[in-house]
């Protein structure tokens, strides 16, 4: 076959042409840092790049629940300490209150302090946080005690588990069961160490209402410790999150993050390779009439 001017003209503009795409794909490698810039550089990067990111994705809506089940947990730690010092301080006013040593104005001035520390319990009973009730299981909307002569829980207390996502297929149980923290039964006690200090019921009743209330504060200890447990597995759970979003993203990196320095080499190399290629065309596109005319 005879080789024509036309056809070495041909092929060596063509050869120059992918030079320049070459020097222009490690250009844009070295500018993003990254192997590619459209789905078409190479399919399958951008399809694995795909399912990667759909993975980091949930790993940090995951993380995103976790916080939210942080913020049930640590207000409700902080809402039962408080009750369960309310409790104690109830106590000791009670025992004061029983000896027989307090005149009646003193024993009334004490049914005074309960009241507050009894509406101080109801308040906390009532916590809204972001806009929802802590302590109203899945009912959020819904304040879960009614003030009144004595406070009374609503009637459709709620005690479902308020559980959060925490992990593929783990839901994590982020609320207190209520009725373990506040009851009728606490408010009816707390009334009734109040009514007997006040001179509206005997005295002698408060033995009886003393052990009630202790009874109350064993339950509300107990809640208190099953929070702890999810607590410090909600800790593991979390630190187990942070190790796979770390691997998450390495491999998004393995993927998709060009090697500088091999992008570097591979430029300097097709900048050469290049250069050589514009010499050895102006040897193989031979001068033209025009040329000489010039």
């Amino acid at each position: 076959m005879r080789i024509t001017q036309g056809m070495l003209t041909a092929n060596s503009l063509k050869n120059l042409s992918n030079s320049y795409n070459r020097l222009g794909i490690y250009q844009d490698q070295l500018s993003t840092g990254k192997k590619i810039t459209k789905p078409s550089d190479d399919p399958v990067v951008a399809m694995k790049g795909i399912h990667y990111r759909s993975n980091l994705t949930e790993i940090e809506q995951y993380k995103r629940n976790l916080s939210e089940a942080y913020l049930w947990m640590d207000n409700s730690e902080t809402g039962i300490e408080q009750v369960n010092n309310a409790l104690h301080r109830i106590r000791e006013l009670t025992v004061q209150g029983k000896n027989g040593t307090l005149a009646p104005d003193d024993q009334r001035a004490v049914a005074m302090e309960i009241d507050q520390l009894k509406k101080d319990i109801v308040t906390v009973a009532n916590s809204n946080v972001s806009g929802r009730f802590i302590f109203n299981g899945t009912n959020v909307d819904k304040a879960p005690v009614v003030e009144g002569e004595p406070p009374s829980l609503a009637a459709d207390f709620n005690t479902k588990d308020y559980k959060v996502e925490v992990s593929r297929g783990i839901l994590l149980k982020a609320n207190v069961m209520p009725t373990n923290v506040f009851s009728n039964e606490l408010f009816t006690t707390l009334q009734n160490i109040q009514d007997a200090l006040s001179g509206e019921k005997p005295i002698e009743m408060l033995d009886q209402e003393l052990a009630n209330l202790d009874d109350r504060m064993d339950i509300l200890s107990a809640e208190r410790s099953e929070l702890g447990a999810r607590y410090n597995r909600l800790d593991m759970l979390e630190a187990r999150i942070d190790q796979q979003e770390v691997m998450a993203k390495r491999i998004i990196s393995d993927n998709e993050d060009a090697e500088i320095e091999k992008v570097i080499t591979d430029l300097t190399l097709q900048e050469s390779v290049h250069r050589a290629a514009l010499s050895v065309g102006s040897r193989i596109i031979q001068p033209t009439l025009l040329d000489f005319l010039r």
